[in-house]
């Protein structure tokens, strides 16, 4: 497979890091260190790239809005050469990163990097040892069968925020949770973040949930002469009128998501 062009000049003194975001990726992934990818993209990226992302990884987690990294000496630390112009290790391993579209340039000395890698594709699984397609297929079906803490809390987060945005109390966001059988820890996690990103258009993305709908203001009262209501002996109507009960509906999560299974799903 064939590496892209890089303009970068090694040695050079840093490159600007950023996270590169994508909110299906960043939903249905698995972060750079996690297990899956340790055991399943390691065939396919290699040690070499692999531990420059995990290294990417870890700055990211210190400096969320992106950090500068001393190349050289990341790259002798990953035991990494930086000679050899477009062939040095430590560019092929940049290279590699982006082939996988794990990665790319912006401007000549910023890079973007995900935090999350999709899983396998058909293609990619194909690709790994015999023993290694065997164990994907078992975690895929064991995946499906008994989902991971990290799952209970994605699929936690979007039940509350679709919660929240229907105009739900805390309390009743709470109970709701509870009654599809999630943990109260898991369950009390969900709502905090649900109220600090319901506003957040990034959050709405990622969640599938359309955008809150305009609040219709209430329009003035008609006017009224004075001294009409006490001509005409009845009392003057109240203003706002008072809005209608709602309709008898059961709370729903937000399309494309389905209901946890009752128990405990801790």
């Amino acid at each position: 497979m064939s590496l892209p062009p890089l303009d970068l000049t090694l040695p050079t003194d840093q490159l600007r890091i950023l996270p590169w975001p994508d909110p299906v990726i960043d939903d249905q992934g698995h972060e750079l260190r996690s297990g899956y990818v340790e055991r399943f993209w390691l065939p396919i990226l290699g040690p070499t790239t692999l531990f420059f992302l995990r290294r990417v990884a870890a700055g990211l987690d210190e400096s969320p809005e992106g950090f500068d990294l001393p190349v050289l000496d990341t790259a002798r630390g990953l035991g990494l050469g930086v000679r050899g112009g477009r062939n040095a290790p430590f560019l092929r391993a940049i290279a590699r990163s982006m082939t996988f579209n794990i990665s790319r340039f912006d401007g000549e000395r910023t890079l973007e990097v995900r935090r999350h890698l999709a899983p396998l594709n058909r293609t990619k699984v194909e690709r790994l040892p015999p023993q290694l397609q065997d164990e994907h297929t078992t975690w895929q079906r064991e995946s499906a069968r008994h989902p991971t803490v990290e799952q209970h809390r994605r699929r936690a987060r979007r039940l509350a925020l679709s919660l929240a945005e229907l105009g739900e109390a805390d309390e009743s966001i709470e109970h709701q949770l509870h009654r599809w059988g999630l943990h109260p820890a898991l369950a009390h996690d969900a709502l905090r973040w649900a109220r600090d990103r319901q506003t957040t258009p990034a959050a709405l993305v990622a969640a599938d949930l359309p955008r809150p709908s305009a609040v219709r203001p209430i329009p003035p009262p008609p006017p009224v002469a004075p001294g009409a209501a006490a001509r005409s002996g009845r009392p003057s109507p109240s203003w706002p009128p008072a809005s209608p009960p709602p309709p008898n509906r059961s709370i729903a999560p937000a399309r494309g998501t389905s209901l946890p299974p009752t128990g405990d799903a801790a």
